[in-house]
């Protein structure tokens, strides 16, 4: 006798490592996957201090890590896939997006990141950077922060990076692949390594 196919979590899964789904559900399928995320979140918010907005979504793989301290605060309509680690402290806007494999830590001074800002797979954001004097090695040294500030309506591509320090203003395109080490202007394109201008979503 064959097992029935166990639909249900398949696309628990499915929703996990593509989020954006879960907003397109019908009532049919909320009615079990507004329990499922309900139970997720509160789960979250008992072992760390993070709070969730409204009909946010976020997969039971995600890596979240929340002292008190590094708060995790997250706007209404969020979503964060699988894979993803994320350490505060940690501001997110409304419908923000974290997409599967993002490694994001807040240092002392944080991660804010604008509302309806959508960010790709295997983006790293971090606000910290080690001393790199020669007279200690590396890892004795004490590190620093500055903080990293993302604007609204910003889409960063898959694979980029962004060091500590930084802002990109509202509306900016960061190419996938590109590494962040300078400001990035409100409407700019910008990709490479280290990011140049090579565009203004303007002119589009």
């Amino acid at each position: 006798m064959h097992n029935k196919p166990d639909y249900q979590t398949q696309h628990k899964k499915r929703l996990s490592w593509m989020p954006w789904l879960y907003f397109s559900l019908k009532e049919k399928q909320l009615v079990w996957a507004k329990p499922w995320q309900d139970e997720i979140q509160q789960q979250f918010e008992q072992l760390e201090t993070i709070t969730f907005g409204d009909n946010c979504f976020i997969a039971p793989q995600a890596n979240v890590f929340a002292e008190p301290g590094r708060d995790i605060t997250m706007g209404n309509q969020c979503m964060i896939a699988a894979d993803v680690f994320l350490h505060g402290p940690i501001t997110l806007g409304d419908e923000v997006a974290i997409n599967h494999g993002c490694s994001f830590d807040g240092g002392r001074c944080g991660i804010k990141i604008g509302n309806k800002t959508r960010i790709a797979n295997n983006v790293t954001i971090y606000a910290f950077n080690h001393g790199m004097s020669v007279e200690q090695a590396i890892y004795q040294q004490p590190s620093q922060s500055k903080g990293i500030v993302i604007g609204d309506d910003v889409w960063i591509g898959a694979q980029a990076g962004i060091v500590d320090g930084v802002t990109i203003g509202n509306q900016a395109i960061v190419g996938m692949g590109s590494v962040v080490t300078k400001d990035v202007a409100e409407f700019a394109i910008v990709a490479g390594n280290p990011a140049k201008i090579i565009g203004d979503r303007r002119d589009k």
